[in-house]
Parts: structure tokens; C-alpha cells; sequence
């Protein structure tokens, strides 16, 4: 056998395997996208991408938020298109548009952990009316905090709440359930009306789907900063 018959058997035996990993998969069967929670609003993924690995080609049927742990360099990758590279910090929040499929490589020596959450209703969404939001944006201070609405899309209005020890989110209504992303260890109280106060604890990449029609205050009860994102549905 000649040198240029033996690399032609070499590359006949690897196309089997190259064209596996270019197989697209729904994004329940990647093995780094973990189903924590779902429901008729939304799937929620706990993601981890090892430091210099990649996840496999996967769909995203839907539009989806993203929320990173950790810090993490990233590249998106879709076939025919050129990559994106992402520089992402602790609890940054990103929205995408769906129905593609991608690579996500992690490019540092850093493991990529982030928690998607798809709107399910993405679809619907597009066709109806956006909700009457009385914000879209701002900042609001608070009592040892801060509340910053990030933007709204396909109705839901996403905000990042900041409490240091004792900090408090006075009390407020929420008409819609909503989603609770914990991007730091927390230890929440929530005072409710006419209920007695209740404790959650979460560490990182842990979330809370929570009720609609509820009007709460909710204070830092740990003894460290907290940091978290919720999703709230109209």
C-alpha cells in the first residue's frame, strides 16, 4: 500500500465520526444542557462547558435568555457563518433569537456555566401586542440595593437585583408568575401579606419559579452580598 492510499483509508474511516459530530441535536439530547424545570412558559437548562471544550451541534427552537456564572470566554459557532466571540462576567444576561443551531465552545481555562431559559411562547409572543409594562428600563435604588430591568422581550420584563445584608426590595406585586435566577449563594425572607415570613436558600445556577398574583417584600437575610435575575411574565 502506497502513502497516498493509506491517508485515503485513514480519512474514508474518520468521515463516519466527523459527520456524527456535525449531526444537529435538540437541546434536551446535548449532554452538557441539563432540563432543571418546565413548564408551559418555559425550559430552564443548568449548562456546563468544560474549559477548552465544546457542546454539541444543538438546536434552539425558541428564543432563549441566557445568564452566565462566572466569568467565561466564549465562542458561538454556526455552521456557514463565522464564530462569535463572547467575553462574558458574572451574571451577565444576554437575550438571542432562536431557531438555529450552534457550537458553544469555551475558549479560556475557565468552565462555561450559564443557565438558559427558553420562552416557549416565543411564537405567540411575536404575533400579540407587547404588555403594558409600566418600565422597560432603569435603574432603581433601593433600601441596600439595587434593581436594574434589563429589557423586555417576547413579554417578559428581565431585571437584575443586587442586595447587600439586610437590603430589601420593598413590598410589590407580581400579576404574572415569575422566574428566579440565583447568581449568588442567597438566603432570601419573603414577607407576604397575611402569611408568615418564609426562608429560600439557593446556591449559584439554582432557580425558583414563583406565582402569580403574590405581593411581597423580600430582604437579604445571609450574611453576604446577593445577586440574582428574575423573569417576569405579564
Amino acid at each position: 500500500m502506497n502513502f497516498r492510499s493509506f491517508w485515503l483509508l485513514i480519512l474514508l474511516a474518520c468521515a463516519p465520526l466527523y459527520s456524527q459530530t456535525l449531526q444537529k441535536v435538540e437541546i434536551t439530547a446535548e449532554p452538557s444542557h441539563h432540563l432543571v424545570l418546565q413548564n408551559s412558559n418555559v425550559r430552564v437548562f443548568n449548562v456546563s462547558v468544560k474549559p477548552h471544550a465544546a457542546t454539541r451541534l444543538h438546536w434552539h427552537r425558541h428564543d432563549y435568555v441566557f445568564i452566565a456564572l462566572g466569568e467565561a470566554d466564549v465562542s458561538s459557532e454556526v455552521q456557514g457563518k463565522p464564530p462569535v466571540t463572547l467575553q462574558l462576567k458574572d451574571g451577565d444576561t444576554r437575550f438571542t433569537p432562536g431557531n438555529f443551531a450552534h457550537v458553544a465552545r469555551s475558549t479560556s481555562d475557565k468552565t462555561f456555566h450559564h443557565v438558559t431559559v427558553e420562552f416557549l411562547k416565543d411564537a405567540q409572543a411575536r404575533k400579540s401586542p407587547p404588555p403594558p409594562w409600566n418600565e422597560e428600563r432603569g435603574m432603581q435604588v433601593l433600601h441596600g440595593g439595587t434593581l436594574d430591568i434589563l429589557f423586555v422581550k417576547d413579554g417578559v420584563r428581565v431585571s437584575e437585583i443586587q442586595l447587600q445584608p439586610g437590603g430589601m426590595i420593598p413590598a410589590h406585586q407580581h400579576v404574572g408568575p415569575h422566574l428566579l435566577v440565583a447568581v449568588s449563594n442567597l438566603e432570601l425572607r419573603s414577607d407576604v401579606i397575611g402569611k408568615a415570613p418564609s426562608i429560600r436558600r439557593m446556591s449559584p445556577g439554582e432557580v425558583a419559579w414563583m406565582p402569580g398574583n403574590l405581593i411581597h417584600a423580600v430582604t437579604n437575610a445571609g450574611a453576604g452580598p446577593a445577586k440574582f435575575i428574575t423573569l417576569e411574565f405579564h
